[in-house]
């Protein structure tokens, strides 16, 4: 006889008795040499760029940092959360991942474009989930593809291209940011508690600090990252 397994039970958010916390991701210190990519292998890839391509492994505009990773590590025990219904979307246009940085929730379907004039082979090096590569030509339809279990951060390559690189955060919660050119991030909707807030740069490391956050109040958490 076949056992039915319970579906499960969501947490819902009382925005009644949620807050947020925004903050701004700053630089101090000396700022390595912006590197050239060298697309000269793959003519169509020079085309398709439109323009010189630099590194984006850390871009600092300002003194502030963009492209880091935030996000909920502790506080959220014992709460589900359902998955969006919307996708992810990682394109690959100018034989570059758009965008480098983004977070996904376990269980939410990403979306892998190829726009480009070239095949790529998208492959997320995954530790915890399960690891996949996939030639996708142009003019292929998306691929579709979820992350079952959380894994902070899973970095994705290309067989093909070796300039191109990206970083998935998936999670099991909605809350999470990318820092936008000018280093902040908002999260919003988070229900009042104590929490460890995370911070990952692909250059610069891992941060951490604990945070409380009140309803219907705004918690600061700034960073800061020292050059070497």
């Amino acid at each position: 006889m076949a056992v039915s397994t319970p579906a499960p039970t969501y947490f819902k958010v009382d925005p009644s008795t949620a807050g947020a916390v925004t903050g701004v991701v700053h630089f101090n210190g000396p700022l390595p040499p912006r590197k050239l990519i060298d697309m000269s292998n793959d003519p169509a890839c020079v085309e398709a760029h439109h323009g010189k391509a630099y590194d984006e492994s850390l871009i600092v505009h300002k003194g502030a940092v963009a492209n880091a990773f935030i996000y909920i590590q502790k506080g959220l025990e014992g709460k589900t959360f359902e998955a969006p219904a919307t996708p992810v979307t990682i394109e690959q246009s100018g034989c570059w991942f758009r965008p480098r940085v983004f977070g996904i929730q376990t269980g939410q379907v990403l979306k892998v474009v190829n726009s480009d004039p070239v095949t790529h082979n998208i492959h997320p090096m995954a530790q915890i989930n399960r690891e996949w590569n996939h030639s996708q030509g142009p003019g292929d339809a998306p691929l579709i593809r979820r992350f079952l279990k959380p894994e902070v951060m899973i970095q994705v390559k290309c067989n093909i291209h070796s300039w191109m690189h990206a970083f998935i955060g998936a999670v099991d919660n909605p809350y999470y940011a990318v820092t936008t050119e000018d280093g902040t991030f908002s999260i919003a909707d988070l229900p009042a508690g104590t929490y460890t807030l995370a911070i990952w740069q692909e250059k610069l490391g891992t941060q951490t600090q604990q945070i409380i956050v009140t309803p219907h109040s705004t918690t600061r958490a700034d960073f800061t990252f020292k050059g070497k």
